[in-house]
């Protein structure tokens, strides 16, 4: 098979210059070149501009009938605060793929956040020769998803505040007046948007003005409890600030203040709703159930019943569209959603992944990236966007570096912007040997899905052969299907051939059925204790909050939704200093919230912000822009 039109051939330096440079080095192709290595036609896609596309959704429905591609999710080791590479990998695996091996291969990658790519961590591109281009808009607005779901989630909030107070001021029957238009057509598409408040209050009637006053009073007072209110307003911005705050001191709010806050905005319900849904109908359906809190009688709230589950949709039409990009090597990458990766399930969308498969076709290859370690991302993968999607991979790939290994065998710790001790920067193989239970123990999890596993060791210059070679040995030892040394960000794709070879021959060797961690008919506490087993923990502990919260949940009818871990991603323990493989610990069980549009139970573990704030010195310091060429510096 002859290499793509689109594979292009890079130059690479050493020392490997910084990421900007790299892709402002790079004149990226026009993206209908992109989008007919994929054979897709002008009437599939949307162009965002020369280098970007929204891809249609019809263009699943056309190939509905046609059989898929191998499906590889990438995941990693318990990393350090510096990561340890896993969008790299990814995108370095596929470059590999696509320009070197022949292979139709589409990257689906989450979108990142504004947060992260001005505060501590950077953006999400990928890194050195193996990136995602134009790197500056990938990581920035890209095509205004995350806006859209800025929008939509602060439009809910004042919905709610706003239905509150006025159900304090008005009558049953007034209420019911100003929510319902006076004239024909008006009260026509109210009842359509009503119908599913009506259906569920056991109301038959489509027609408002044949409600009874008992029925009216049902219909128009939703008698929201404030303190049982979940719903927070979002931007895309780290803002520690903004986690706590107090609403309504205006003087035309009639003293209705509550205390609330701001979530970064991957972290709201849209966000996740959006990576997981299937269909723009599921998208409606999911958005419409979402709880907001409950009434004051108990009974759970949602946007439907706030009339709202449409607008939501309105303002997500086109969001729910994945975007086509390329990588530096002209391999073709989807990009669509990015949900938080602890509070959320933390895996780019369903759909994006459903319409790459049908793209690539028998033979080719679609690699996804999950969130954070395997315990993490990759478990939710597994038990919560494959349950959704049906979809099955054939096999997963673990990035793992000797520095992640040595901190895991009782190396110094690591703190991002500090310099790495001496003892990352110099052989220790008892370090390296020491730190292997950690990967040990997600390749055993992993496997236990029934899914083949590589393990990607990403290489550093001060890694050594026989560090390498241990972390090769304890793979397999461990059950990997194979353990291969990569260093595709310093070559690209060229970089990580051995590794692409090894994910073709795990995907075609690989003949287990996915089994799932637990089964969705058993209680919400076994199901988070299974998943408690799996981190090394001996037992689970509720506090009497999470107590009352999972009786609340299974008495609202959602104990059968899968769970959501929320927990640091430092450590299988809930305690991010505690490395390794730590076990016989007690998991505490602070909280349980539920995000019931997206599909999840989400237990806290500890303390978890969903709203990160900036460091003395954030990455913004660095950004400027070249007034000469209109090129962004300093973007990492």
């Amino acid at each position: 098979m002859a290499p793509p039109k689109t594979a292009r051939k890079l130059q690479v330096l050493s020392p490997v210059p910084a990421d900007i440079d790299i892709a402002n080095a790079v004149e990226p192709l026009h993206i209908s070149e992109i989008a007919a290595s994929l054979d897709l036609s002008p009437s599939h896609y949307d162009l965002y501009g020369k280098y970007k596309a929204k891809v249609l959704l019809s263009v699943f429905d056309e190939l509905q009938g046609s059989a898929d591609g191998y499906y590889v999710v990438v995941g990693g080791i318990t990393p350090t605060p510096l990561g340890e590479g896993k969008s790299t990998t990814t995108v370095g695996l596929c470059q590999a793929l696509g320009a070197f091996l022949d292979k139709k291969v589409v990257t689906c990658l989450r979108q990142p956040s504004q947060g992260p790519t001005f505060g501590i961590k950077g953006g999400a591109a990928g890194g050195g020769y193996s990136q995602v281009i134009p790197m500056d808009e990938f990581n920035l607005h890209l095509t205004g998803d995350i806006h859209a779901i800025t929008a939509a989630n602060n439009l809910l909030a004042a919905a709610i505040d706003t239905r509150i107070f006025h159900e304090a001021s008005q009558s049953d029957k007034a209420l019911f007046n100003r929510l319902c238009p006076p004239n024909k057509e008006g009260k026509r598409r109210f009842a359509d948007v009503m119908l599913r408040r009506l259906q569920k209050l056991g109301i038959s009637k489509s027609d408002p003005d044949e409600l009874t006053p008992d029925e009216i009073k049902k219909f128009a007072r939703l008698d929201i409890d404030p303190d049982s209110i979940t719903w927070r307003r979002v931007m895309d911005v780290n803002d520690r600030f903004l986690r706590k705050i107090t609403i309504g001191q205006g003087p035309e709010e009639k003293g209705m203040t509550r205390e609330t806050g701001f979530d970064i905005s991957v972290a709201s319900e849209i966000m996740a709703v959006l990576a997981l849904t299937t269909s723009l109908a599921d998208m409606r359906e999911r958005l419409g159930r979402m709880v907001i809190g409950n009434s004051k009688s108990g009974e759970p709230i949602t946007a439907d019943d706030l009339g709202l589950g449409g607008a939501l949709t309105v303002l997500m039409k086109d969001a729910i569209n994945p975007t086509l990009m390329q990588t530096l090597e002209g391999t073709p990458v989807l990009v669509h959603a990015g949900p938080f990766a602890n509070i959320a399930h933390g895996n780019s969308s369903i759909v994006a992944d459903k319409i790459a498969l049908k793209l690539v076709g028998p033979g080719g290859f679609v690699v996804t990236e999950a969130g954070f370690g395997a315990d993490i991302g990759a478990e939710k993968f597994m038990n919560i966007k494959c349950r959704y999607s049906a979809l099955v991979p054939q096999c997963a790939v673990i990035v793992a570096t000797i520095r992640a290994l040595k901190m895991h065998g009782g190396g110094p710790e690591v703190v991002a912007g500090r310099p790495l001790d001496h003892a990352y920067l110099s052989e220790n193989v008892a370090l390296v040997e020491a730190g292997c239970v950690n990967l040990a123990r997600h390749i055993s999890n992993t496997r236990a899905y029934g899914v083949n596993v590589v393990v990607a060791v990403n290489m550093f210059a001060s890694d050594s052969e026989s560090e390498l070679n241990v972390v090769r040995s304890a793979s397999l030892a461990a059950g990997a299907f194979d353990a291969v040394i990569c260093t595709h960000h310093a070559h690209g794709g060229k970089g990580a051939v051995d590794l692409g070879i090894a994910v073709q021959k795990a995907c075609e060797s690989q003949t287990e059925p996915l089994r799932f961690l637990y089964p969705l008919d058993i209680c919400i506490k076994e199901k988070i204790e299974a998943i408690a087993k799996s981190y090394g923990a001996s037992g689970v502990e509720y506090s009497e909050q999470a107590e009352k919260k999972i009786e609340m949940y299974t008495r609202q009818g959602f104990s059968d939704l899968p769970i959501c871990m929320a927990k640091t991603q430092y450590s299988f323990s809930h305690v991010p200093s505690q490395k390794g493989a730590p076990s016989g610990f007690v998991l505490p069980i602070r909280d349980v919230r539920a995000s019931i549009g997206a599909g999840f139970i989400y237990p806290l573990v500890g303390t978890m912000s969903t709203m990160p704030g900036l460091p003395t010195r954030p990455c913004f310091f660095d950004i400027d822009i070249d007034f000469s060429t209109g090129k962004v510096l300093g973007l990492s």
